[in-house]
């Protein structure tokens, strides 16, 4: 629970009832951090603060951290008189996810720390197997990716018109670089779904695969309801969670914002892949038991990809 607003307090809270960052992070070097910034407002973005302390966490355990992030998209950048485009143009998206850094308080608070901002949609790409993919046999991802022992996924508590919550694992489609798949990642969900995936599901269940996934933390000091990822309504749900399975961790979260696990595509088609758990049953749960923080959250209006593919990232840049 975040008590009395001290969100710093609850990540370590979290972090100490899986055992510590020694435990949940034993033998293992190199750790990216990776936030939900979509786009420039603090309102549906993961807070910095929670960020920090878990980088500060790691370092204190001599790990070496990282903060990466593909900004899906930007005010004057790739949105532009109401109208998001899609753009693979790397001096476009390098502008982009500077500005998102800057404006939500990355620049400056990774100074402070002395961890590098990676901008994930350009740079040095290398091609990375997807076992048994959905969609993919390879994706190409940020050469960091590839070498760092750990990644953390660090999403902001939130619903989704497409994929009805967006919590860790939705969170990696900030992964698929804009330069290769172009941001909107448009591209990517038509793709995907021609291939039958249901509520985004396929796309985030093989990048999910496609990575070394091992930590989400859950930032759910607020949440949004109702139209996520950016329409909605902003809660306070003051909770903090964090687990080392990344589906037993978006379920865990899902329930608490009042979803079953049934209403979630992700989850059935990773549980389809042989990702598990199936149930919550299955599920340590240290800390609060998730009756006491339990919000039931207005659920968005879910559609189909379909929908919005002929008005939303259409054009290009």
């Amino acid at each position: 629970r975040v008590k009395n607003d001290n969100i710093p307090n609850a990540v370590e809270e979290a972090i100490d009832l899986l055992g510590g960052i020694e435990t949940v992070a034993a033998g293992k070097e190199q750790i990216m951090l990776k936030p939900n910034l979509v786009a420039e407002s603090p309102t549906f973005t993961t807070k910095p603060e929670v960020i920090q302390t878990l980088a500060r966490l790691m370092q204190r355990s001599g790990k070496d951290v990282l903060i990466g992030e593909g900004s899906a998209a930007a005010g004057n950048f790739n949105v532009i008189g109401g109208e998001t485009y899609h753009t693979s143009k790397p001096a476009i998206l390098d502008e982009m996810q500077a500005f998102v850094y800057d404006r939500l308080g990355y620049t400056e608070m990774a100074r402070s720390l002395s961890v590098p901002l990676v901008n994930l949609h350009t740079g040095e790409m290398v091609d990375v197997p997807v076992p048994n993919g959905l969609v993919y046999d390879q994706l190409t991802l940020h050469h960091s990716l590839a070498g760092i022992d750990l990644l953390c996924s660090v999403p902001m508590m939130k619903t989704h018109t497409l994929a009805t919550v967006t919590l860790g694992m939705k969170n990696l489609i900030g992964l698929y670089p804009g330069a290769v798949y172009h941001s909107v990642r448009s591209r990517v969900h038509e793709q995907c779904a021609r291939a039958g995936s249901p509520g985004v599901a396929y796309e985030i269940v093989d990048m999910v695969r496609a990575n070394k996934l091992g930590l989400t933390v859950v930032d759910g000091s607020m949440a949004m309801e109702g139209n996520g990822p950016t329409g909605g309504e902003v809660v306070k749900m003051d909770v903090i969670i964090a687990g080392t399975n990344p589906v037993a961790t978006d379920m865990v979260a899902a329930s608490i914002m009042g979803f079953e696990t049934e209403e979630v595509p992700t989850f059935g088609v990773a549980h389809e892949a042989g990702l598990g758990p199936q149930h919550l049953n299955q599920i340590e749960i240290r800390g609060a038991p998730i009756s006491k923080v339990r919000r039931r959250l207005k659920r968005p209006e879910v559609v189909p990809w379909q929908s919005i593919s002929q008005s939303w990232g259409v054009n290009e840049l």
